[in-house]
């Protein structure tokens, strides 16, 4: 990727939100060597939840798919909050978690609202390994829940 990842953000119209608070006992993001690794994060926008429901139910999956997106940017907004979002080298893991009502299987699709953000603004260092879980409930309520591990300089 040319240039550096704020510059890219700002073309995008993208502005990183703050930080999530914690809702127990962890930190939103933690550094070991040259990883690092988000704790999971929530479709929150200025503090409250987008949405809550399960998908395939009370959330349809293209919305749930724009939550994924706010997930990612959640994610990001810790790793810059740690270590500054410049110093990100690629993105190595995405974690995603689909609170699925009975029968739905579309947790891959929905997930992918996080996957293309990360393509948008990271080019080819925002390919990755990923996995995509549908879950009976996730906190609070929410519809999808998205961690990241990501290489920095």
């Amino acid at each position: 990727m040319t240039g550096t990842v704020t510059a890219r953000l700002a073309e995008l119209g993208i502005e990183l939100p703050t930080v999530a608070a914690p809702l127990a006992a962890y930190v939103p993001a933690a550094r070991s060597g040259s990883l690092v690794f988000t704790s999971g994060q929530l479709p929150f926008v200025d503090g409250a939840l987008a949405a809550t429901g399960k998908v395939g139910g009370e959330v349809g999956p293209e919305e749930a798919k724009g939550h994924a997106r706010l997930c990612a940017l959640n994610a990001l907004a810790a790793v810059h909050a740690l270590v500054g979002i410049d110093s990100v080298v690629r993105v190595v893991k995405v974690v995603g978690y689909v609170a699925s009502a009975e029968g739905f299987t579309g947790q891959p699709a929905v997930i992918n609202g996080a996957s293309e953000l990360l393509g948008e603004v990271f080019g080819e260092a925002g390919q990755h390994a990923r996995a995509a879980v549908g879950v009976a409930e996730l906190p609070l309520g929410a519809p999808v829940e998205v961690e990241l591990v990501v290489e920095v300089a």
